[in-house]
């Protein structure tokens, strides 16, 4: 099993990025869990033809000890089973604590023995790398991870503090950086500017992204690329090359279902 965390700036196309990809490896045979750790629980949307699903953190509230796996784990888009981990209302508590929580509970019942996923891909905000946040890679959940960046000086800013909590963490045996997907906003010279913050960070761009409509063709309509655009679609391409590269990027841990 592939254990991957994927971070970035809030709005810089991290979900969409994310629910492509699960997309992409699920069309190559991979059983694909994709685990949503951010508290407007909108990262499984797209592989859920739209809709939103049921937050841990609410079925929690909802129906306490009863809780099953039923509850909260959902089979979308090619079989990828989806999870969100949800948050607190806003102005009241702490979304990192409702990361916490959702990750204590799929563990409790034993939802990565359950199911068997090959991939399980934490989809994490990344402004703030604290508490609940980092928990994916301080817990030991992700082994690899990999920042989705534009070459905007906000994205950029997040990734290299991402990037340094990631190396803190490393430092203790936990997650790598595996490097930076540049999803693309047709910024001048973006791909020269991502490559010198990539060699302050130390790390490399494993895949580019370009901006393009179907992306947004697809979203409106509910879903992936895959989905909704037929094989001739380049962002198809695009996304399937991004899975191999994940693929040769990060480790498999055997025999490991924390």
């Amino acid at each position: 099993m592939k254990r991957i965390a994927i971070y970035g700036k809030g709005g810089i196309g991290k979900s969409t990025t994310t629910s492509n990809l699960s997309a992409a490896l699920a069309t190559q045979g991979y059983r694909v869990m994709q685990i949503g750790c951010d508290p407007k629980a909108d990262s499984v949307k797209n592989l859920m033809g739209g809709k939103h699903i049921p937050t841990v953190l609410n079925q929690l509230k909802l129906k306490g000890d009863e809780l099953g796996l039923q509850d909260i784990v959902y089979e979308g888009y090619k079989g990828v089973l989806c999870v969100e981990s949800g948050g607190p209302t806003p102005g009241i508590g702490c979304a990192g604590r409702g990361i916490i929580s959702a990750f204590e509970k799929l563990e409790e019942l034993r939802a990565f023995e359950e199911y068997k996923p090959d991939i399980v891909i934490y989809d994490v905000l990344g402004d703030v790398v604290c508490g609940g946040f980092a928990m994916p890679i301080r817990g030991g959940y992700a082994k690899d991870v990999f920042i989705v960046s534009s070459g905007e000086m906000m994205a950029l800013y997040a990734a290299t503090n991402i990037a340094s909590a990631i190396s803190n963490f490393g430092k203790r045996g936990y997650a790598s950086l595996r490097g930076i997907i540049l999803n693309a906003k047709n910024i001048e010279d973006e791909r020269q500017i991502v490559e010198k913050a990539c060699d302050e960070i130390g790390t490399t761009i494993i895949n580019y992204i370009p901006r393009s409509p179907e992306i947004q063709t697809a979203e409106h309509r509910g879903g992936t690329v895959f989905e909704f655009l037929d094989s001739t679609s380049m962002m198809q391409s695009v996304y399937l090359e991004l899975a191999n590269q994940i693929v040769a990027n990060s480790e498999d841990i055997i025999g490991d279902y924390i």
